[in-house]
């Protein structure tokens, strides 16, 4: 007798654990994991599915992991681009301080909604405000997210409710984590924020690392983004903020920092010798920021991630954003020495699966297709005439995919994403919630 399966990806490419490509392979899914993996023959015979997806041929990936958004700002969108700084005062902070908690909760359900649909089947958001609204629509969505609030404790903030008293900070998190933590099956976690060094006291952030050891739980932050960081901490701490870091005792595996652009040497190996996760942000980089080091950081083993940073100004495709580094970084530091693969691709598809899974703390089980990890899962479409024919596919995908590419999603082993439908979400709905509260928000806000 055959075994009752929930879905059987049958005749599927796959992404193996060592990033190359395997054909003609067939993946069963039961009980939320990647239960075996074999020949179309082999799993045909083994199991009776309850949904069986007809790979044909197409590639089966890990899910995509965005290391660091903003959910918030999917309301944002197209307001940021083509302006001059100070945008975090001038923009996110009014936009930010005027949201409401219904606001927060469409923002959030359309943000999950076009990450399903680009094969980003978990997320790390840097915080905001109402981040309970964000848990409740991650749970709804069916993603999978490590979300905090946006903390702040200092600084010259005074809108609304960003910033709180050192106290308040903490409390506000622990309250967040005790109602969340492990909601939506275990999808959700909950980890605290350190916003960025200029609006984070030292006794907040000693206070967070304490806490997060405490309930073992990770920390996001933002790290040498622009020069004022740099300059803050060079002139109130006598150190380059990730000396400053580590100082606190900050540096550690469970810290996940987003830009690392303006980096030394020294920095680089700091944060790589504590094994803390590196997200970058391509394309918010290249446009506000500059180049990140990634050939130093690879040579010194640091552990990368991708991340969009939000919709404020791009989609959320990660495509887009490994397309902008290779091109980027090659720029800037391969082409100087001569070296047209400062940034590997088989390295590119590691930074937005398995490098994000180690980075939202969950590399012990998502991040790679074998038999007993977590099965979030995407299938790519390589028939199209952008991709076919190719002489090596790895190059092909990395160079020539697309979000719009994606036909299935898995998350947590249920499909909620089926030849590009969405299974249970009303999608014009929420795009439509999304437009009216936009034009409420801009009415508050004043932008």
């Amino acid at each position: 007798m055959r075994e009752v399966c929930d879905i059987l990806i049958r005749d599927s490419r796959i992404l193996t654990g060592d990033f190359t490509i395997k054909e003609h392979v067939s993946v069963a899914v039961k009980d939320k994991i990647i239960y075996a993996i074999g020949t179309p023959e082999e799993l045909d015979q083994r199991f009776c599915p309850a949904e069986v997806l007809e790979a044909d041929g197409n590639l089966l990936m890990p899910g995509f992991i965005d290391g660091h958004t903003h959910t918030c700002q999917q309301l944002l969108r197209g307001r940021t681009a083509d302006e001059y700084p100070m945008i975090w005062t001038r923009f996110l902070v009014p936009f930010e301080s005027s949201l409401s908690p219904e606001d927060v909760r469409v923002s959030a359900r359309l943000h999950c909604v076009e990450m399903i649909r680009a094969g980003i089947t978990g997320f790390a958001d840097a915080g905001g405000v109402h981040m309970d609204q964000v848990a409740e629509a991650v749970m709804e969505t069916g993603m999978r997210a490590a979300l905090c609030p946006s903390t702040m404790d200092m600084g010259n903030v005074v809108c609304g409710e960003m910033k709180h008293s050192t106290e308040d900070c903490i409390r506000l998190t622990e309250e967040l984590h005790s109602r969340y933590q492990g909601a939506g099956d275990g999808r959700v976690d909950i980890w605290f924020g350190i916003r960025q060094l200029m609006t984070c006291s030292k006794q907040l952030i000693e206070k967070i690392v304490e806490k997060a050891e405490e309930l073992d739980t990770g920390i996001h932050m933002h790290l040498c983004e622009h020069k004022d960081e740099v300059s803050f901490c060079l002139q109130n701490y006598k150190m380059r903020p990730a000396a400053f870091l580590q100082s606190v005792g900050a540096l550690s595996p469970r810290l996940l920092t987003a830009h690392n652009v303006l980096l030394t040497e020294r920095d680089i190996t700091l944060l790589a010798d504590n094994r803390v996760h590196v997200i970058h942000c391509p394309m918010a980089n290249f446009i506000n920021h500059g180049f990140p080091k990634i050939p130093s950081m690879l040579e010194r083993g640091a552990s990368i991630g991708i991340g969009c940073d939000g919709a404020s100004h791009i989609a959320l495709d990660m495509f887009t954003q490994i397309r902008a580094l290779k091109a980027g970084v090659t720029a800037q530091w391969g082409l100087p020495v001569f070296d047209p693969v400062a940034v590997p691709n088989d390295q590119l598809l590691r930074m937005i699966t398995f490098g994000g899974a180690q980075a939202i703390r969950h590399g012990d089980t998502l991040g790679v297709i074998e038999e007993g990890k977590t099965a979030d899962l995407i299938v790519m479409d390589v028939k199209g005439p952008h991709m076919r024919p190719t002489q090596r596919l790895l190059n092909t995908v990395v160079s020539s995919g697309n979000s719009h590419d994606i036909l299935h999603t898995i998350i947590d082993g249920k499909l909620v994403m089926k030849d590009r439908q969405l299974v249970e979400l009303d999608e014009e709905k929420i795009i439509a919630d999304a437009e009216q509260h936009m034009r409420e928000i801009n009415r508050k806000s004043g932008i």
